[in-house]
């Protein structure tokens, strides 16, 4: 698949940014709007689902938007945060022209949209966290059964380090079946019957060449040593819908129990667990996702 389908529009942030977008249908400002943000080393088009549920987009403008070293967002800068990306998608909706919106995130994207509500009280009306976590990879979260993710992300750190061009350069076989497994299991879901094909080939289809690499490289050290958000938890003053699978095998729900407690100045911050979901929730159970996160924005959608 090509990047065709997607727009781009340029942010001031470190220095410039060609943040890339996609939304199934066009904005109407009498709709909520719900920012989707994808997980680690895939795209927008994680949220095809999503983008076929009638009746969430005839409820919602969906506005996906690929985060830093994703899809097809662009930036000379070398390293980048993921509060580099929650600035950057804070600027896509000014740019747009949005001034409110819900912000739903897929793992990494758990965290971000966390950051969002941090970084723009104002404009962020809820939070959704899909099969996420808010601290850092620790040793507390390993105890809680989640994984390593310093273990897991370490040779691709490793690997994918060097400063000569490497126009042939793929991603590797290893870490394309790695992330896809970890992220729906060893088959396919129903829903989404060719799920691994198509994940496989795009992506290394995004992640080819030197820049491949790098960016590659840079969203592994990102996931990798990140900083926790427990302390700045209090701070969140939105709604919160955690939703989470009991077959997650990155982040588990007994740490989802724990974190959810610490928005204690959330209106209502509540956990969702999803017999059977696995880590990429919006695809490995959509309906009960779709179906959840609806409610819960017309519940706190202020027209």
């Amino acid at each position: 698949m090509s990047d065709s389908h997607k727009k781009t529009v340029r942010v001031s942030h470190l220095g410039g940014i060609d943040a890339a977008y996609q939304m199934p249908k066009p904005y109407d400002s009498s709709k909520p709007t719900l920012v989707l943000v994808n997980s680690f080393t895939t795209s927008s088009d994680l949220y095809k689902l999503q983008y076929q549920n009638e009746e969430l987009t005839s409820n919602v403008n969906l506005l996906a938007i690929e985060l830093l070293g994703h899809g097809a967002t662009r930036t000379e800068a070398l390293e980048w945060t993921y509060w580099d990306t929650a600035w950057m998608n804070l600027q896509v909706l000014e740019a747009l022209g949005i001034k409110k919106a819900f912000v739903l995130g897929t793992s990494q994207g758990g965290w971000i949209c966390t950051r969002m509500a941090l970084l723009g009280p104002k404009i962020i009306e809820g939070i959704i966290p899909l099969g996420s976590s808010m601290d850092y990879e620790s040793q507390r979260t390993i105890d809680l059964g989640c994984w390593d993710g310093k273990e897991a992300n370490a040779r691709a750190i490793r690997e994918f380090l060097g400063d000569e061009e490497t126009p042939d350069w793929v991603l590797p076989n290893w870490f394309s079946d790695w992330l896809i497994t970890v992220g729906v299991g060893k088959t396919n879901p129903k829903a989404w019957p060719d799920f691994r094909e198509f994940w496989n080939k795009e992506m290394k289809r995004n992640y080819s060449g030197t820049d491949g690499r790098q960016r590659a490289r840079m969203c592994s050290i990102n996931l990798s040593d990140r900083d926790g958000l427990h302390p700045r938890l209090p701070d969140v003053r939105c709604p919160v819908l955690w939703i989470h699978g009991t077959n997650d095998a990155v982040y588990s729900v007994a740490n989802a129990k724990e974190e959810i407690k610490m928005f204690v100045n959330s209106p209502d911050a509540q956990l969702k667990v999803i017999e059977g979901g696995q880590h990429f929730l919006s695809a490995s159970n959509p309906q009960d996702v779709d179906s959840l996160v609806l409610e819960f924005i017309q519940k706190y959608h202020k027209a």
